[in-house]
Formats: structure tokens, sequence, C-alpha cells
């Protein structure tokens, strides 16, 4: 399948670009064939700002952060695209075709992830103290002491009381929300510009959520770096996040700031997910959903991915996959009848 077109933001202010994902293609060996698990996907992350990647589980969204940051399983190569990291100021390096000592002084440094897992995403035998002083004693040459004491002020930042006593504790010792709180102050340590956060607050309780995410407001302003928030809460987006980028299968189908796409989505998928937030529900009525289910990536449709469940499906959409356009300024929808979304 020939690569579609892909619509360009318009940034005027191009020094707060941070990273620029350009037509990212995955691809996935399977014993039944090759199949695409992220279709040419582009967007800008920029300093001081969040922006979500939303979808439905199984959409492309953590596939999407693993290709960024080069953590892709074996059985997955990105066959298409760029990522670029940097300034045009300064430089821009492509994290796809860079050589892995670059990527290596890049991770951390100017790139970080913070996963969703955090009981697995730290290392059970080593202590939390071992663990965050890691990024210093690589990247910054320093001592064990040095690291240390850098480690022990980082809990501080992130809220871990009494870290003096507690960096030498193991992960196990800490809370999930404590443990979340360590990971991204692993991501952090070296002021990166770009944080990408994979499901940040999933099995939290919901003050928890709430700590955690005002903790990632603050890092990032104190730093300012930009963030890219992955996620399924719709409620979390319309408080998070600043722009945002919806995903169906392995495809971005429309972008723009949040207030503008909640309030006026130009896409049915958009619509679907917002009209299913049981905002106005009442007991014993049925709540309202998306009929039918996401494609198999096996039999991905022609035209358009989400034809098979869309209210406004014609030929059109069966025969030619829509592209991204630009419906708005800065706002762009891969839907044939965008205008008419409003009017399902």
């Amino acid at each position: 399948m020939s690569a579609p077109a892909v619509a360009r933001e318009k940034n005027p202010d191009t020094d707060r670009v941070a990273m620029q994902v350009r037509d990212l293609t995955v691809d996935l060996r399977t014993p039944s064939g090759i199949i695409r698990a992220v279709d040419h996907v582009s967007f800008n992350a920029r300093r001081g700002e969040t922006l979500a990647l939303l979808g439905e589980s199984g959409c492309g969204k953590s596939m999407t952060a693993q290709a960024v940051v080069g953590l892709l399983e074996p059985i997955a190569d990105i066959t298409e695209g760029s990522v670029e990291l940097g300034s045009d100021e300064h430089g821009r390096v492509d994290l796809v075709t860079a050589k892995k000592k670059i990527r290596r002084h890049l991770a951390a440094n100017e790139l970080a992830i913070v996963f969703q897992d955090a009981l697995t995403a730290l290392n059970p035998v080593y202590t939390v103290g071992t663990q965050l002083a890691e990024p210093f004693r690589i990247h910054r040459g320093m001592s064990a002491k040095e690291a240390k004491r850098e480690a022990i002020s980082l809990m501080t930042r992130v809220g871990i009381p009494e870290p003096e006593s507690r960096v030498d504790s193991y992960p196990h010792q800490f809370s999930g929300g404590m443990r979340q709180r360590l990971l991204i102050a692993m991501a952090v340590a070296l002021s990166p510009s770009v944080l990408l956060a994979d499901e940040p607050t999933t099995a939290l309780d919901v003050t928890v959520q709430a700590q955690i995410m005002a903790l990632l407001r603050d890092l990032r302003t104190e730093h300012d770096m930009a963030v890219v928030l992955i996620t399924h809460d719709l409620a979390l987006v319309a408080e998070e996040a600043d722009r945002v980028a919806i995903m169906y299968a392995g495809n971005i189908v429309e972008t723009g700031l949040v207030s503008e796409v909640f309030a006026e989505p130009r896409h049915p998928y958009t619509k679907g997910l917002l009209d299913s937030v049981p905002v106005h529900a009442v007991r014993g009525e049925d709540l309202a959903s998306i009929g039918g289910t996401p494609p198999d990536l096996h039999s991905v449709p022609s035209g358009c991915v989400y034809q098979a469940r869309c209210p406004l499906v014609q030929d059109i959409c069966i025969s030619t996959r829509p592209t991204l356009e630009p419906v708005g300024d800065g706002r762009f929808s891969a839907c044939h009848f965008s205008n008419e979304v409003s009017h399902v």
C-alpha cells in the first residue's frame, strides 16, 4: 500500500517543537503474516505543552511510544518515517537512522519514557537509590556518593517522604503511587526535552492519580518539557492535555486543541468516544457505545479504517482512504464527511 498523504501541522513557533514524528510506520511479523500496527503517524511535541495520544486499547498508542524511544520488540520494525529530536536552530537528530551510540546519549538526556506498570519497570533486585543514581553515573560521570546525593534530591522533588532513609529501600517496599513517582523521577533525572507518559495513572486510585498528574504538570513547567500523554481516559485528556491526536487502528484520525476537538469533533470516531461518556446516564437505560469492533489488523480495509462502525459511511469511504485535511486553524480530520459529523 502506498503511503497516504499526511497533513503537516503549521507551527509558527518552531523553536518550541522539541520532537517531530513524521509518517512513522511499524510492522509486526506474526505467524500469519505481517501486520501494520502503526500506519504513517505524524505529530509534533512542543515544549511546555502536553499532547495526548487518545484511543481504544490496541489502536497503536503504546506501539508508537515504543517505536519513538527505540524499545520495540524483536518482531517489530520501523519500516518508514522519522523521529526528529531537537530544534531547527540547534539541529535535529533522526532517532530512526541515528547510530546506537547517539541514541544512548539522547536517552534520558533528551528523551525519556514513563511506563504504566512501575513495579515491572523498576528492577526488583536493586535499591531505588541505585536505580535513580544510574543516569548520573552513566551520563554525568558522577561518583557513587555524588550520584546517591542526586538520587535523594530527586526523591525529595517528587514527594517521596524521608528520602534519606528510603533511598536504600527496594521497589516492593513502596506503594503503587510512590513507585510511579520514582519512575517519573528516573525519567526526568537529566531534564529531558521530551517525556512520554504511557498510561502513567493506570491501577492507581483517583486521589493518587491526581497527585501524579499534578507532579507531571509541575515537572513539565520546571524543565520546559514536551509531554506526550498516552491514554484512553477522556476525562484525563480534558483535564491535562493542551492538544490531542485521536488514534484508531494504527492511524491518527483527528488532531487539534483539546478544547476545540471535544467541543466540536470532526471525525465520527471522536464523536462516538465523546458520546460514550455517561454524563447524562439514567439508571435503567442503556449506555451509549460505539457499535462493532476495531478492524482485524490482518485485514484492515483499503478505504477508511472506521468504515465498519461509521454512521456516515458511503461508497467513497469504502474505496478511498481519507487523509488528514485541515478543518480549522491547527485542526485536522481524516474523514470524507467531516462537516457532517455534528449532525450524526
